[in-house]
């Protein structure tokens, strides 16, 4: 079987076995790494970037909050985008743009111009989280679709430890500007391979529909209590996550602990997890429902986390790997839900769950930083935890609020 074959006929989408869908599934991989290596490529390096420029852990904690605000607010207008332009190609111009603003942020000469150029990059790399699912659902065909997706979410796990776990040994040993350039040079030849191998759309059809159409879809959306709280699950947990691996780094460098940049790199390590319980939860959400999956991980969560209180290592390397595991599982099972629950347009439901989920890793992100400053590591922590069980409760909320309507209905 080939690509040819569909010549013929109308178009279905790509399918297994075919060169196009190979290349699909390269060209989403290397896009979710080129993405996802350099949005979180200073997160490692925050506290040598403290010491080097004499600022507190909230301020250097800006350099990934501005870049990840800046893709919060970008997303729904890179949608309008990929409307005109196609998919493919908004996604390759977003792509380049980032590269270049992260370029100059790593060359800037003073930390306020590097800011600057790091919402600029967030806002240019909004057009790939945007714009994938689009991409995908329109040039795979729908029976393979799931699985295709699996691939670009493994590409930005995957990207996210790259960015991590490269730039910190390095930036602990040359500097951190070098190990920030060393990840936007990965990023940029991994963006070059997603230019390279995604084949051309062929299920793309520029949208009819206006502005004021995505505005009402988005309206209507935001009407429905149980999307609000779905979306509200990917900022809450978001933000409590970030915050985590922004601000542990600054907690093990310390006493009691002490450890060098490049041993503290390897927690990263733990980010591998999301590979493993992001399909596994959708399977028990399919089977059980999200709510039931959400309220299961909510308990791993906040036990996870708190035994990073522990003065202790291995206590905490294990808490950390099965706090993220859990998270990727909520973050996975609330962004399909998103969609599914839509009422107004999914592309707009799913890109408000993105908003949300950026916005939270911008602000609690950064207030993580503000409390670890004010109260030590244990107000980070804390934070997380209430963060957490505020989550489990609006998903309670919404349980119980469908089971009084069913009894009345």
């Amino acid at each position: 079987m080939d690509d040819q074959h569909t010549a013929t006929r109308a178009w279905h989408g790509h399918v297994p076995q075919t060169a196009g869908y190979r290349r699909l599934l390269a060209g989403l991989l290397l896009a979710g790494i080129a993405t996802f290596a350099q949005l979180y490529s200073p997160q490692g390096l925050l506290p040598l970037i403290s010491a080097d420029v004499q600022i507190s852990a909230d301020q250097a904690a800006l350099l990934i909050s501005m870049a990840t605000a800046g893709l919060a607010l970008a997303v729904i207008p890179w949608s309008f985008v990929g409307d005109r332009l196609g998919r493919k190609k908004a996604m390759a111009i977003a792509l380049m743009a980032a590269l270049i603003f992260a370029v100059a942020s790593v060359v800037a000469p003073s930390f306020n111009l590097m800011l600057v150029f790091r919402l600029l990059e967030g806002i240019s790399l909004g057009g790939v989280p945007a714009l994938a699912m689009a991409y995908l659902n329109e040039e795979v065909d729908r029976k393979y679709a799931g699985q295709t997706a699996g691939t670009y979410i493994a590409g930005t796990v995957i990207g996210g430890l790259i960015g991590r776990v490269i730039a910190t040994p390095i930036g602990d040993w040359a500097g951190w500007r070098v190990g920030m350039l060393i990840v936007v040079v990965i990023a940029g030849i991994s963006g070059i391979g997603f230019l390279l191998l995604s084949p051309d759309a062929r299920g793309f059809t520029p949208s009819g529909h206006s502005v004021k159409h995505a505005l009402v879809a988005i309206t209507g959306n935001l009407k429905s209590p149980q999307l609000i709280v779905t979306y509200l699950q990917g900022m809450l947990l978001m933000g409590g996550f970030v915050a985590i691996y922004n601000f542990l780094g600054y907690h093990l460098m310390t006493e009691p602990f002490f450890l060098p940049a490049a041993v503290v790199s390897l927690i990263f390590w733990a980010y591998v997890m999301g590979i493993v319980t992001s399909p596994m939860a959708g399977r028990l959400a399919t089977r059980y429902g999200p709510a039931t999956v959400l309220l299961a991980v909510s308990p791993a969560m906040v036990i996870s986390v708190a035994l990073a209180l522990v003065p202790n290592v291995w206590a905490i390397l294990w808490g950390l790997i099965i706090f993220t595991g859990a998270f990727f599982a909520a973050h996975s099972v609330a962004s399909g839900w998103a969609g599914a629950a839509a009422v107004a347009g999914r592309a707009q439901s799913t890109a408000l769950y993105n908003l949300c989920y950026y916005a939270g890793s911008s602000l609690f992100g950064w207030l993580g930083g503000v409390l670890l400053d004010a109260h030590g590591w244990p107000g980070t922590v804390m934070m997380t935890i209430v963060l957490t069980l505020i989550a489990a409760l609006l998903v309670v909320a919404v349980v119980i609020t469908r089971r009084i309507r069913h009894r009345r209905g």
